[in-house]
């Protein structure tokens, strides 16, 4: 039973609630570890499939283990009947993109049917990773009044939803950029959505309801962030440098936030957005085109320095949304469609942290203060 005398951790600010071998978060020091690797290391070099596999097992996945790996992903691919005809009733009504997803995952039940209530947790996350990209073009498509696209068996993950919005086989390059994206956002620690996984998935509940859950914490805007409006930021602050600093100041002088800087973890600059810069220069650079590349960078700059002279002493660094933005917008990608492919990425790491948690067999129930009145007495009025 709690006590008066029980520390209180609001938030459950510095607890540490479980073991992980999943990714490790040093905010002081700018790093973060993905399943031993850093996340400057693993990025840019594998494939999305390859950190799947990392994340599941533990280790890289030789030849054959990844062309199996693959092939399971592609055979889930397809959605049912009922989430297509939910996703067209959504976009009727022209839900938000991170609802339809919400709404369209709880369906993947459908094609997962078992007597056992746990499920087969393996095969239910096979079918949501399989499903999401899947998902996300369909429903993208929908609200453009276009028809779904069938996935593409010859492509792999990154470049098959790249293909499912557009319908054109992306370039290398492209693909490049977003397994870079993917695999830098799959997993950070135990950030809320990664959490309402575990906790659920500590019910002995299914994976399918775990992810579901996880999707409903990534949606509010604390935690799925706004790459979107960081891109807005860059784009209003104007062409030139001298444009732009005035913008900024105008911004900080209104005590307003500048969009993808500064971070509730790190301290210094977000490792992420290092690694996004990075795979956004080489983005632009393919395409020829590096004038919207130069111009983030000039922003991004001025507006560091600006920080620290209108906050001294908070050292308010870039961090993940400001590359996102740049990255996703270089892709081709709508804002829109900047949070829905986020969890893209992420789900690979809240399948992982379910596993996880799944083979503990403990159920995870935090305790809380009472501050209520005692003693009332019923009087009927």
């Amino acid at each position: 039973m709690t006590t008066i005398d029980t520390p209180i951790k609001s938030g459950l600010e510095g607890i540490v609630a479980a073991e992980t071998r999943l990714s490790s978060v040093d905010g002081l020091a700018g790093e973060l570890i993905i399943a031993g690797f850093p996340v400057e290391e693993l990025a840019s070099r594998a494939t999305f499939e390859e950190t799947v596999y990392l994340l599941w097992h533990d280790t890289l996945p030789d030849s054959d283990s990844l062309a199996i790996f693959k092939k399971a992903f592609n055979e889930h691919r397809t959605l049912p009947s009922a989430t297509i005809q939910l996703l067209r009733a959504a976009a009727t009504s022209r839900v938000s993109g991170m609802d339809a997803l919400r709404m369209a995952a709880s369906t993947l039940s459908l094609d997962a049917p078992d007597d056992n209530p746990l499920g087969d947790i393996q095969r239910d996350a096979l079918i949501l990773i399989a499903s999401f990209p899947t998902i996300v073009a369909a429903y993208w498509r929908l609200l453009q009044g276009q028809e779904p696209l069938a996935s593409r068996p010859d492509l792999g993950h990154a470049a098959n939803y790249l293909y499912m919005l557009s319908g054109e086989v992306p370039s290398d390059a492209r693909v490049r950029g977003l397994e870079t994206y993917l695999n830098t956002v799959v997993d950070h620690g135990f950030n809320a959505s990664t959490f309402a996984a575990r906790v659920i998935i500590s019910t002995q509940s299914d994976m399918i309801s775990a992810v579901v859950g996880a999707l409903g914490a990534l949606k509010g805007p604390l935690h799925g962030g706004a790459p979107g409006p960081a891109l807005d930021m860059v784009f209003a602050a104007g062409r030139e440098a001298a444009k732009a600093e005035a913008y900024l100041r105008q911004k900080l002088e209104r005590g307003e936030r500048l969009m993808g800087f500064g971070h509730r973890v790190y301290k210094v600059r977000d490792p992420r957005a290092e690694v996004l810069s990075t795979a956004a220069e080489r983005l632009f650079r393919a395409g020829g085109d590096m004038q919207l590349y130069d111009l983030v960078r000039s922003v991004e700059q001025t507006a560091v320095a600006l920080l620290a002279e209108y906050k001294p002493g908070r050292n308010l660094q870039t961090n993940v949304e400001f590359y996102t933005a740049l990255l996703l917008h270089g892709l081709g990608l709508s804002t829109n469609l900047f949070t829905s492919t986020f969890a893209i990425g992420r789900v690979g790491g809240w399948t992982a942290h379910a596993f996880e948690q799944h083979e503990t067999g403990r159920l995870i129930r935090p305790q809380s203060m009472y501050t209520g009145v005692k003693n009332r007495r019923w009087e009927r009025r």
